[in-house]
């Protein structure tokens, strides 16, 4: 289970699914289901496919009405964006938000690379370290630090778009979305990479880069 807002009250709700306890609705295991797989996918690079699962799981958290739930979701959506380096608002946050809580506000800001000091006590325990370092050098240590992939990647994400992704940050988004095989976010930071060694003048490292780039969009 993923390590986002959303997905950690899903991990929750999967566990009860298993015990002996009263039956869990099945919007619950519906929705826990459609936002695995559409983070997968879009990782992947399989849009279409997120997408219907992205709609799947928030048709599913409609249906109790809850908007706590709905932007979570949301919340979710954009931070696998942001994790393959898509930089865009969050068109589904926002007409949520008159209704978001103040660590969903947080992490929205922390998405978009706005975070400010008093936010990070109130992000996902995974990102907190990242959002309190006070230089570059520590958020990228922070980042490696974090256990799971996604969360990492996120982390990774939300650093770049707040321009303070240092090489060895790149090093390791790139190492993670390579070892988990999410061909869209390991073509984003390796895009990223050789844009930067081009830009130093590492005509011997952009060839290896470009050559790294050729193997994943080859067939």
């Amino acid at each position: 289970m993923r390590t986002t807002i959303f997905a950690a009250a899903l991990a929750a709700v999967l566990v009860t699914a298993c015990s002996s306890g009263p039956r869990v609705p099945d919007w619950q295991l519906n929705a826990a289901g459609a936002s695995e797989r559409a983070t997968s996918a879009y990782m992947e690079g399989k849009t279409a496919v997120a997408e219907r699962e992205f709609s799947l799981a928030r048709s599913q958290v409609g249906s109790t009405a809850q908007p706590a739930l709905a932007i979570r979701i949301e919340l979710l959506r954009c931070a696998v964006q942001v994790a393959a380096l898509v930089f865009e608002e969050c068109p589904g946050f926002t007409p949520l938000q008159p209704d978001a809580a103040a660590a969903d506000q947080a992490y929205a800001r922390y998405l978009a690379g706005r975070a400010t000091p008093s936010d990070a006590a109130l992000l996902p325990e995974p990102q907190r370290a990242v959002a309190a370092a006070t230089s570059d050098t520590a958020a990228a240590s922070a980042a490696a630090a974090i256990g799971d992939p996604l969360s990492r990647m996120v982390a990774a994400g939300a650093l770049m778009r707040a321009n303070r992704a240092t090489p060895d940050l790149l090093t390791t988004a790139i190492n993670t979305a390579s070892a988990q095989g999410w061909r869209r976010a390991v073509l984003a930071w390796l895009n990223v990479q050789l844009q930067r060694a081009e830009q130093a003048g590492d005509s011997t490292e952009a060839e290896r880069l470009r050559r790294r780039i050729k193997l994943a969009t080859t067939p």
